[in-house]
């Protein structure tokens, strides 16, 4: 059993045609040869994640009947020190799917760190990453200040899911990295010490 810290990657794209899954697996690859993490890739695209909340919201019920679909996401979330959101810029924000996920779950998120990784045309996810700061402020998560960025990201990865240049990012990826597990290391501790 290994005594890394548990990293969710949440791909957040579900549309077809989606590049999410080429970004976060050149993510995960990053953060396992970093070696502080355990990794376990979240596909949002294979879960039930059905639109229409419980009648209370989970913040006020913490453990909302969820459905059977939903219960791999729900154990996967809970078991996380901390997450890496990968996503896309759609309209100026992040996909639906992934603000479904969010609303499902409460305890889930609360004192985690969170982490992100976006990718678009021109503003490489950072609107996207902008609203993601704001609601997971909300749910008690910490948004740690670093992050990944790929504009134009169709230009910069080939076929196979491999960076041309990939210097600058691989950086990128190992400073936010490092921040992620110190935070997700503190607020490890202070979960267990509540």
């Amino acid at each position: 059993m290994s005594d890394n810290l548990r990293l969710a990657v949440i791909i957040a794209s579900t549309r077809n045609g989606r590049f999410g899954p080429k970004v976060a697996n050149w993510f995960a690859e990053r953060a396992r040869q970093h070696g502080a993490f355990d990794i376990d890739v979240i596909d949002l695209a294979e879960m039930e994640l059905p639109h229409e909340l419980p009648e209370l919201p989970p913040r006020m019920d913490p453990n909302p009947t969820r459905p059977a679909g939903m219960l791999d996401l729900t154990e996967r979330l809970g078991r996380a020190d901390a997450m890496v959101i990968v996503t896309p810029d759609i309209n100026a924000s992040y996909p639906a799917a992934l603000k479904t996920a969010i609303d499902w779950h409460f305890t889930q998120w609360d004192r985690k760190s969170i982490g992100f990784v976006g990718y678009s045309g021109a503003s490489g996810g950072l609107n996207a990453i902008a609203h993601l700061r704001q609601i997971f402020g909300e749910l008690n998560a910490h948004a740690i200040r670093d992050y990944v960025s790929f504009p134009r990201y169709y230009e910069l990865f080939d076929a196979e899911g491999n960076l041309h240049e990939p210097t600058g990012p691989e950086e990128a990826a190992a400073g936010m990295l490092d921040q992620l597990h110190w935070w997700a290391s503190a607020l490890a501790t202070a979960r267990v010490a509540a």
